[in-house]
C-alpha cells in the first residue's frame, strides 16, 4: 500500500504547482526582459496575461513558447502568429457485435461501441506587428 501511495503523492505535488512554476521559470529564464517591463504589464505577465502592446518576451513569459509560428508580412511591416495548441478528446461512435468463442460466430443484436481520440486545434493566437502584440484571441474548443 505505501508503494503505491508514494507515487501518487509525489505526482500530486509535482502537479500541483506546474501552472505557477512554469511562469516564474520562464520569468528567471528572462529576468533582464521581465524587469524592463512597466509595471502595469508585469502585473498582466504574472497573472499569465497577454495584452495589445506587448512585447514577445511579455508573452513568452505569460503564455510560453508558441507550438508553431507564422511569418508573413503586411502594409505596415512584419507580421508574426504564434499558435499555442489545444487538445480535446474526439467521441467516435460505431456499431459492434460481441463474438462468442462457444458458437463460433457473432451475436445477432448489434450495440452501440464508443471510442475517443485526442483531436489537437489552435486554442490561442498572438499576431504580432513589429515585435508588438497587434490583436490576440482563445479558440473555444471544437465539438
Amino acid at each position: 500500500m505505501k508503494t503505491f501511495l508514494l507515487p501518487l503523492l509525489l505526482t500530486a505535488l509535482a502537479l500541483g504547482g506546474c501552472a505557477t512554476s512554469s511562469v516564474d521559470s520562464r520569468r528567471t529564464e528572462r529576468r533582464a526582459a521581465f524587469d524592463a517591463l512597466p509595471p502595469e504589464t508585469k502585473s498582466a505577465v504574472d497573472q499569465g496575461q497577454v495584452k495589445v502592446g506587448m512585447s514577445m518576451d511579455a508573452v513568452y513569459i505569460a503564455w510560453g513558447p508558441p507550438a508553431q509560428i507564422l511569418a508573413g508580412e503586411s502594409d505596415r511591416g512584419a507580421v508574426t502568429t504564434w499558435l499555442y495548441l489545444g487538445t480535446t478528446m474526439h467521441e467516435h461512435r460505431y456499431w459492434a457485435y460481441r463474438y462468442s468463442p462457444a458458437r463460433r460466430r457473432s451475436y445477432a443484436g448489434p450495440y452501440l461501441e464508443y471510442e475517443y481520440y485526442p483531436r489537437h486545434y489552435p486554442r490561442a493566437e498572438v499576431v504580432f506587428e513589429n515585435a508588438v502584440v497587434k490583436s490576440w484571441r482563445h479558440v473555444t474548443p471544437p465539438r
